[in-house]
């Protein structure tokens, strides 16, 4: 298993967070856990050998005549001379009998010396010889509570140390083992996270080198799977602004021209006309006035559109006759709709409504819901706008008889850049202005359409109220 380490990775962190703290746990407890067998161990050996030597305990009560005789009967009865060596001691430190049946010369007795005091001890010991062994003392006194002397255990570590060996072995191995899964299994864990967010990571610099088609392969149901549908969402969300943002300028670009080009030939036309056919350099002249006020119209609805991306968007509310700004929108489109064979129909409410906002703002968004009306609807269709008040707002609906908007474009119709139809001029971000503005107006802008029957834009407006000024 090849894992790239790198300084402050996920894997380097791990080490010092998660594996670390195993082994320095499993480290601590394999200790412990030995030492612990080898003091049970030693306490195991201490309660047997005491066991074994609580025979000569019957020394107590002997006489200083008859304590070595006594000690005699007792070694040569012993039963258990094959399990332990028990020495009687006397009071001056000398060997009085052995269980071996020697009364051998004994290197020094660090327990007997303590046993003197503290009435027992024990001691681990090497001999001469190098033998590691363990020996225990106790003191045996007259019926006076006179010391007699002592008699003492002795038995090789020999076999206990093996098994304290062995066990340690075993603990090694297993912390070795508990360390060695959790490396492994750590290590595949990680590989599992880190190649799929590198993997993210190799993408998502692709998608900002704007290659947005380029996609993570998504093969687990968890978290980073999440996160790799997510990346890929994002992936197909900016492939799709971006052929947004590419029609947008095309169409930008095509509505530019258009005026200009005819602003160009036309101004030639009438250049070339003067002093010669004055009705022509009169018409050349209308027909530029009218496409520059078209080219204003556009580059201001780009800069509303560039004030609404950085939230300058402003409105300035004061109350306005929204019924008069409603009939002088539509009076703008009488002529036009008239040479396209539309039938326009408006008729002025009988009553008047006041508004609070920004009437050019609100003008603007009639203006752009009407053009589009108009726009999307053939020769012989209609145009119908109404105004309805309601208890505490006003509903203004622009209905037509146009080519309609396809269901599955309606929801999108009112996001920057989206046009519905690419064939009819337009920027694709008049509707997206309008909905702002009308959010300013705390109201709100409704789009409903049938395809190939026509459209509806509903805007529904708060009605002002001329206490609101005097509870303010």
């Amino acid at each position: 298993m090849q894992l790239e380490i790198k300084f402050k990775s996920i894997a380097v962190r791990w080490f010092f967070n998660i594996f670390l703290i195993v082994a320095i746990v499993v480290t601590f407890v394999a200790i412990a856990f030995s030492v612990l067998f080898a003091s049970i161990n030693n306490e195991r050996i201490i309660a047997l050998a005491n066991d074994y030597a609580y025979e000569f305990s019957a020394l107590s009560g002997s006489s200083t005549l008859t304590y070595e005789d006594n000690a005699i009967s007792i070694a040569g009865g012993f039963k258990y001379k094959d399990k332990i060596e028990v020495q009687v001691i006397d009071r001056f430190g000398e060997v009085v009998v052995s269980t071996t049946g020697f009364k051998t010369a004994t290197d020094s007795m660090p327990d007997y010396e303590r046993a003197k005091d503290e009435g027992t001890a024990v001691s681990r010991l090497t001999t001469s010889s190098g033998e590691r062994i363990m020996a225990g003392s106790t003191m045996i006194y007259d019926s006076n509570g006179n010391p007699l002397g002592a008699y003492r255990w002795i038995t090789s570590m020999r076999s206990a140390d093996r098994m304290t060996a062995f066990f340690i072995i075993v603990m090694i191995v297993s912390s070795l083992a508990i360390l060695g899964f959790c490396t492994y299994s750590g290590l595949f864990f990680i590989k599992s996270i880190v190649r799929p967010v590198r993997d993210v990571s190799n993408i998502a610099r692709k998608i900002a080198m704007g290659d947005f088609e380029s996609r993570i392969e998504i093969t687990k149901n968890d978290e980073i799977g999440e996160l790799c549908d997510t990346i890929n969402y994002m992936a197909a969300e900016l492939s799709q602004a971006e052929n947004l943002k590419n029609d947008f300028i095309s169409s930008v670009s095509h509505e530019l021209r258009t005026p200009l080009t005819a602003i160009r030939g036309w101004g030639e036309t009438a250049k070339m006309s003067i002093g010669t056919d004055e009705e022509l350099v009169k018409r050349g002249l209308d027909v530029v006035l009218s496409e520059a006020d078209r080219l204003s119209g556009l580059v201001e609805e780009l800069l509303d559109f560039s004030r609404m991306q950085t939230g300058r968007l402003t409105v300035v509310s004061q109350p306005f006759n929204i019924s008069s700004l409603l009939e002088e929108s539509v009076s703008m489109y009488a002529e036009l709709s008239k040479k396209q064979g539309i039938e326009l129909i408006f008729t002025p409410p009988a009553e008047e409504i006041e508004v609070m906002g920004d009437m050019n703002r609100i003008k603007q968004v009639f203006i752009n819901i009407i053009d589009n009306a108009v726009k999307y609807t053939e020769s012989g269709g209609q145009v119908l706008i109404n105004q309805i008040k309601e208890e505490a707002c006003v509903r203004i609906e622009v209905s037509d008889t146009g080519v309609g908007i396809p269901a599955q474009d309606l929801d999108r119709v009112k996001e920057k850049f989206y046009k519905a139809n690419k064939t009819v001029r337009g920027s694709g971000i008049g509707l997206a202005v309008a909905d702002e503005i009308i959010k300013q107006h705390k109201g709100l802008l409704f789009i409903e359409s049938t395809e190939g029957v026509g459209t509806k834009a509903t805007i529904v407006l708060p009605i002002f109220e001329p206490e609101e000024i005097e509870n303010e």
